[in-house]
Formats: structure tokens, sequence, C-alpha cells
């Protein structure tokens, strides 16, 4: 398909098309007139005082610090949760109700036909369907709990309309002022899971980029662009399968370099799968989030996560550290939410202690500590996601040699606007067939089928995803937060099925711990690298991986343990979770940090932690660099390539804001990626910059002669002619981006972060974005670095994908543990607390983070009773 693939990795544009010339004029009409402050503020929540909530039985206290950050505590659990759902009201309400939108597939409802696609597709994968499902599966006391968080935020609901409840429903009105929120139910936040599981459903992207890739290269040439993890020189979470979880290598020689690349180039993805997958790989660009929003943010390489635990035998206090910074799109407002839950008298019957990062529109916390124990996730990564190719006729599918019924069902899709839309989903054993999705999908499904001399009509493309599935995963929130111990915990962690995490854990009595838990397909042929054919069982999915069977270490003899999406197991453990891990850069530094800070028997303190997670060290640079400068150092080296190598002569390599030789080594970055590599393969696989392409091109680098370096167009024949040809190109563009004195170049000044709305804030309308979105930021830090500001280099160097928050925990002293949000607690443009957070977050700094009853109540700023009903 060449360059006029589209490009999938770009983001949804999800509101793009609304709005009028009508609508502009109305909104400017409202900011400039009077009644603006009126319209602006009327959502603003009561914050003190008192207001009465029918259905609670007790008051409940909610106090707020000067963030705004709020802490719950009630008499018993179902106020507690009641109370919670009206406070994720107050300040979330537009948030949850777009969420629920989306994972119900109906978009249209609110922004009208322009939605019709996404919603095709949600509704093709079912996901409000599964939800369903999945509340029928809770257990009585969580269903409860449930219940009680939505009738809580019923009651908010039913003494606040419009744009009482946010300012994104005056500005729907104007386009669609018949709409009314419904009632929340229980499906409305189970169904969040939904989305959890789909932005992180781990290496879905890599079997699109080598479908796409078997077009125009060869086995050997895809395996080069996918190489395997680097076990020998970065670490594993586990010593299972033989892995490693001590491997820490600092900034390494060129050597060095040579010899993981002749290893990893011999594990790459099987190039001897059946033919049939190749073709069936194109088809995956079908399974492309493009048409779908991401309400966790823009997807791509560097979603993911670092955290780390460290025992109280190396730390300051005698007690665990433990911290986490989950890694996903920036988002306004933030994904998380920071809450405290508290029972007066926690006991069995009101058993919640607890704060820490929770999810408007979800009850419970979904991140952080009880009074007990503390624990943080990161993305696993397993290969949970595969495509099948189907052989169809008419309303049948080819199994095992006979013709089976295809399962139907039909989605009425209603349209703000418009009339309604009606679809028909057909199904196989492995899951909905997505080419019926729209003729994108068609299209690539006939272009396949003519490349095996197959009949068009009979290759169809099914999913298989484990989150299609009902599971107990809403169970596990509540487990999570009662534990009291590491025998508990792994059996809330048993509960907790998609998305697949790496949980860590820490206690009060000083133990510390791991457990990978979900729900993980074992498969009777293949390695899930390659879409499979669907009519045979040869290929099919035979059960998952028993929980007792997945990766787990309780009180390690290192006394730490560290998790950066890297790989979990080593290459002989028994059965696979996945063979696309992250490559474990930002895993090898978080060991590097470590290591540096007990070899001389420091104790390591909550300050180390933070400083840990604001680590800006670029392993990409320190591989190139070197090679850069040598190449700068030969006899016809331009000019231009000399003050490059001058500039970068004595850089420490770490991605400082400030940094003038970031700046200008993020640009020859993002020009070697596109002229050595996207210039000759499909423009949909093109080069992200992500931990992928670090070890891409780290293992060519010990193959100066390799054909990936020569472009004739470009005068390229070797390493270092491309080298220079790229070096050169980034002097003169990073003088045309920053100026013609390299002594005024940082890198903040390319890469900012702007704070986007998840639903106005991209609807192509400049006063309605102006109202929703906010930045820029400058900030440092970079893909594949511990201080994960991601950016795309096939679009530019702002920031995409972020730490989404920043939390450590002192299980010595929870009071002296600390937190950041990416933006605040309000979910109300021009509310105090919209993005007072984000200065703090830009310049790695965290607040405090109060528990205890004594510092919860010194830390009040607010105070609002709500009242049983009189």
């Amino acid at each position: 398909m060449g360059d006029d693939t589209p490009r999938l990795r770009r983001h949804h544009r999800v509101l793009r098309a609304i709005g009028s010339v009508l609508a502009v004029l109305l909104v400017l009409a409202v900011i400039a007139g009077g009644v603006a402050v009126w319209t602006v503020t009327r959502s603003f929540p009561q914050t003190s005082g008192s207001v009465d909530v029918p259905g609670l039985t007790k008051p409940v206290t909610v106090t707020r610090d000067s963030a705004g950050v709020p802490q719950l505590t009630a008499s018993t659990a179902d106020d507690l949760f009641r109370a919670q759902g009206y406070v994720h009201a107050q300040d979330r309400f537009w948030e949850m109700d777009f969420r629920r939108h989306v994972t119900a597939g109906r978009l249209s409802e609110l922004f009208g036909a322009s939605q019709v696609p996404t919603d095709t597709f949600i509704r093709t994968l079912g996901w409000r369907r599964v939800a369903e499902q999945e509340v029928k599966l809770l257990d009585p006391t969580s269903l409860r709990y449930y219940q009680d968080y939505a009738d809580g935020v019923n009651e908010y609901l039913k003494r606040h309309s419009g744009a009482e409840l946010s300012l994104e429903y005056a500005v729907l009105g104007l386009q669609n002022p018949s709409y009314r929120p419904a009632p929340w139910t229980p499906a409305d936040s189970v169904a969040w899971l939904k989305a959890m599981a789909w932005d992180l459903r781990s290496n879905l992207e890599d079997e699109i980029d080598r479908a796409l890739l078997a077009t125009k290269l060869k086995p050997e040439q895809i395996a080069e662009l996918h190489p395997g993890y680097p076990y020998s020189s970065h670490p594993t979470i586990t010593d299972q399968g033989g892995g490693n979880p001590r491997t820490v290598t600092p900034e390494r020689s060129p050597d060095a370099i040579a010899s993981d690349a002749s290893a990893s180039a011999q594990s790459g993805p099987d190039a001897t799968a059946d033919p049939a997958s190749y073709a069936a790989q194109l088809a995956q660009v079908a399974e492309s989030v493009d048409a779908l929003p991401q309400l966790m943010g823009p997807a791509g390489d560097d979603i993911g996560s670092n955290s780390w635990v460290v025992a109280g035998t190396h730390t300051a206090s005698g007690k665990p550290l433990l911290a986490n910074d989950p890694h996903l799109g920036a988002a306004l407002p933030s994904v998380w939410y920071q809450m405290g839950l508290h029972c007066a008298t926690v006991g069995p019957e009101c058993p919640f202690d607890v704060a820490g990062f929770s999810f408007s529109g979800f009850p419970g916390v979904i991140i952080g500590h009880n009074d007990r124990i503390a624990w943080g996730f990161t993305n696993l990564g397993p290969d949970v996601a595969d495509l099948f190719v189907e052989k169809v006729t008419g309303d049948t599918y080819e199994y095992d040699g006979a013709q089976v019924p295809l399962e139907k069902r039909t989605e009425r899709i209603r349209v703000a606007g418009g009339k309604d839309v009606v679809i028909t989903v057909r199904s196989t054993r492995h899951g909905p067939i997505v080419t019926d999705i729209g003729d994108a999908y068609a299209v690539i499904a006939k272009d396949q089928a003519g490349k095996l001399g197959v009949p068009a009509p009979k290759y169809q493309l099914s999913l298989a995803w484990t989150a299609l599935t009902p599971g107990t995963t809403a169970n596990a929130i509540f487990a999570f937060d009662t534990a009291r111990d590491w025998t508990a915990f792994r059996a809330a962690a048993q509960q907790f099925q998609v998305p697949s995490q790496n949980l860590v854990y820490a206690d009060v009595d000083g133990h510390i711990g791991y457990q990978a838990p979900g729900l993980i397909p074992v498969r009777a042929a293949g390695d899930g690298t390659m879409p499979e054919p669907g009519w045979t069982s040869r290929y099919g999915w035979t059960g998952t991986i028993p929980f007792d069977q997945l990766p787990s270490v309780f009180d390690p003899p290192s006394g730490y343990i560290v998790t950066a999406n890297n790989a979990a197991v080593g290459p002989g453990f028994p059965v696979l979770i996945t063979a696309d891990w992250d490559h474990g850069y930002r895993a090898n530094q978080i060991e590097v940090r470590l290591a540096g800070l007990l070899a001389g028997g420091r104790k390591v303190t909550g300050a180390d932690m933070s400083a840990i997670q604001a680590d800006t060290y670029d392993a990409n640079a320190a591989n190139l660099v070197p090679v850069l400068r040598a190449v700068a150092a030969k006899p016809d080296a331009s000019t231009d390539l000399q003050q490059a190598a001058r500039l970068l002569d004595g850089w420490d390599y770490r991605d400082r804001g400030s940094s003038a030789a970031a700046a200008y080594f993020a640009v020859f970055w993002k020009e070697l990626l596109h002229d050595a590599f996207a210039r000759k393969i499909p423009a949909a696989t093109a080069p992200t910059g992500g931990d992928r392409w670090f070890a891409v091109v780290q293992s060519l680098l010990s193959q100066p002669d390799s054909s990936w370096w020569a472009d004739s167009d470009l005068g390229a024949t070797d390493r270092d002619s491309m080298i220079a040809y790229a070096a050169g190109k980034a002097w003169g563009e990073t003088r045309r981006l920053l100026g013609g004195d390299p002594a005024g170049w940082r890198w903040d000044r390319l890469h900012t972060l702007t704070l986007t709305n998840a639903s106005f804030g991209e609807s192509g309308i400049a006063p309605i974005e102006w109202l929703f979105n906010r930045g820029p930021w400058h900030v440092g830090g970079g893909s594949s670095v511990v201080d994960a500001t991601g950016w795309d280099a096939t679009a530019g160097f702002a920031v995409e994908r972020v730490p989404s928050m920043r939390m450590v925990v002192d299980l010595a002293d929870f009071d002296r543990s600390t937190w950041i949000n990416l933006t605040g607690a309000s979910g109300h443009a021009f509310d105090a607390h919209y993005t007072d957070q984000t200065d703090l977050w830009a310049t790695g700094r965290t607040r405090p983070w109060p528990f205890t009853p004594a510092a919860v109540t010194k830390a009040a700023d607010q105070t609002l009773t709500l009242r049983p009903a009189r």
C-alpha cells in the first residue's frame, strides 16, 4: 500500500466535524457578554457547608486540601461509596458521561453522524454488552457498592442539569439542545474497564506493523525491525525462565552495542509462518485505533509505566518505599482523580481506609495504599489479542472442514440530528468479524485475498481478545483496597483479569512483592506475532495461563523489584506471555540509579525515589552520539557535522529541558529515522521513535554495511554516510527551528505539552478549544527515558504521552508519602483546580499526601458535610 497507506497512529480527532458558524458566533457571544462568568462558574461544585443527599444513613465529611483533593470519611461502606459517586459527579461528570458514551458506542447520540464509524467499531467489539454481563458476575457486596456509587451520582444529577453540570453541556446544547444525561448505572462504571483494556492491549500495533512490512520486505528484514528483547544487557522483572533482574549496564561502548545487536538479531519473530498469516497481517491495519477515541490518551510505543519497590533493608526509615508513575496519553482532565476513602471506624462492616488515584465514574481506589499495604501498576503487556483470517461464504465460515453458521446480532445507533443507523455484527468462534465495519477493512481484505490467489469474498478477519470474555476484574478493586497482607493482595490480583498488569506490593511489616495477574491466552500453535488461519483448530486458543503459573516474587534477596514494562521473565519461561516486551531501557536506568545509591551502603529516601522518577538519561543518545562524533572526525566531514559534534562533546546524555545538545539530538534522531527507514517502508509503519526503534538502530550500528543505511537518492552508501547526511540535515533544521545561535537552543522550546480536552479540545473551532485546552508547558524528558514525556518522530516534538501521575509511598509513615497529578482535581474549565498541579508536575515536583486523620484535618482547606435527607 506504500505511501498511500493512511497513518494509523495519528490521533483520533473525536469531534473534528462538530460545530458550525452559528456555534462559533454563539460561543463568542457568551464569552463577550456579561453572562460569561455565570455560564462558566455555575457548574463549580459546593465544597463547604452542608448539602442533603438522600440515601445516606449518616453524615459524610468531605475535606479538600489546597489542591481541591477530597478525603471522604463515612460511618458505613454504603455511605462511603454513595458519597464517592456524588463527589466524582461534582468534579468530573462530563468526563464520566463522555466516557460512558464512548464505551457504549453511543457518541453519535451526542455529536451526530460524524461519530457513527467510531460507534460502529465499538458496537462490533461489544464493550457495553460484555460490561453488562460482568455486572451479573459481581459478588453481592461488590454489586452493592457499585449501586451505592451509582445512587450517589444520580442524586447529584437530580439537582443539576445542563451548564450546572459542566460547561461542556452549554457548548453541546448549541448543536444538540435536547440532550439530557441518563441516570448512572453499575454497567456504566464497569464498561470503563474495557477502555482501559483496549488502550493497554499490548502488541496489536506490532502485529499491524509486521503485516504492513510484509508487503514490501523479506522476513529477515522484518525481524531486523522487530528485534527481540536484549536479555544479555537489560533486566527482567523476575529470574523465572532464566531471567536476570539485576542486569545493569550503564553507558555502553560501541563494542558492547555490537555484541547486543548480534544477539538480538537472532531472536526476532518467526519468519516461517504460514503465508496466510502474512496476508492477514496487512489486514490488521483495520484493528488500529485511528477511528477510536483514546480514553486514556493517545496510544503509541511509549504507553507503559515505571514502578519499583525497595525493602526496608535499603531505606533510611527501615520500612519499604514504593514508587509508581503510569505513562499514558496526555489528557485534560487527567485520567486520574486523587482521593481518600475512610471509614470512621475500620472493621468488617466498613473495611476501607484507603487513598490514592481513582477513575471518575468508577468506585474505589485503583492505585495507592491503605493503612497496611501499598501497591502500584505498570502494564505487563501480554499478547492478549489475535486476528484470525476467516473463510466466509454467505452466512457461514469454514472450521476444520465444515461450514459453521456465523453468529449474528443487530445494533441500532441513534444519531443526534439524523436517522438511526442499524448495523449487523457477525462473529465466529474467535470473535467479531472486524472486516464488516467499513469499506477500508473490506479493501484490505480483498487486497490480501488477491495476493493469495483466493476469491476475495472468502476472506474476513475476526478479533479474539481476552477483554471480550466476561470476567471478575470489577470485583478486584475493592479487594485491593481492603487487602491486609500479601496473601489477600494475591487473592485480589487473581480476580484482576483484564488488562494484565505488573503489580508491585509493599506492607508495613516490611515485605515487598511482585505479581503478574490476568487472562493470557495459551495458543495451540503460533506465537501471537502474526494473524493466523481461522479455518482450522490448529491455531486457536486452548485456554489461559493458570494464575499460579504467572510470574511472582516475594521478598527477593536483592531487596528491591523494578518493573518498567520490560520482560517479566527470561526466554526459558515455559509459556508464552508475549514476544513484544518493551525493550527495557527505562528498567535498566532505574536499576542503574538504584545500584548507584546502594553501592556504598547508602540508604534510600523518598526524595531519592522522586529523583529517579525525574531521570532524563537517554540511552539512545549514549549509543548513537559516539558514532556520530566518530563520523564527524573524518577528514571529509562537513562543517555542519563538525559543529554538531562539538555541541555534543561532553553531553551527559540527559534530556534536560535546558539542554541544547538534547534539542539537536532529537532533531537528528527524527531525521535519521526518516532518512534510513521511513523512505523504504509503508507510511503507516513509519518509525515513531520509541524503545523498539532504539533497539533497531542499536543493532544496526554494529552492521555498518547493512542495506538499511544505504539510499542512493541521498548519496548514502553505508552507516557513516547515512549518519553524516542525517546529522548535517538536522543541523540546518535545528537552526531553522531554534535560531542560528546554538547557545540559545533548548530542548524544552521544541518539547512542549499542550493539555487537550478529551472531547471538545479538538473540535476544530478555535473559541471552543480555547475554553477547554491549556498550555503549552515547556518540559524535559523524552521517549523511553524514565521521565517518559514521549513524542512521535513522525509528527514532531510535542509531548503526547506522559507520566500521568507520580507517587512515592513511605510505609514507615504514610503521611510522608508524596503524589502529583498531571492536571488537577477538577474537570471544570476555569475552576482553580483545573490544571493547578501541572506546574509542579512539569518540573518533577510533588505534593504532600496526607493520610492519617490528624494529617487530613491539618491539610483541610474546605469541609463539606453530606447529610442524610431530612
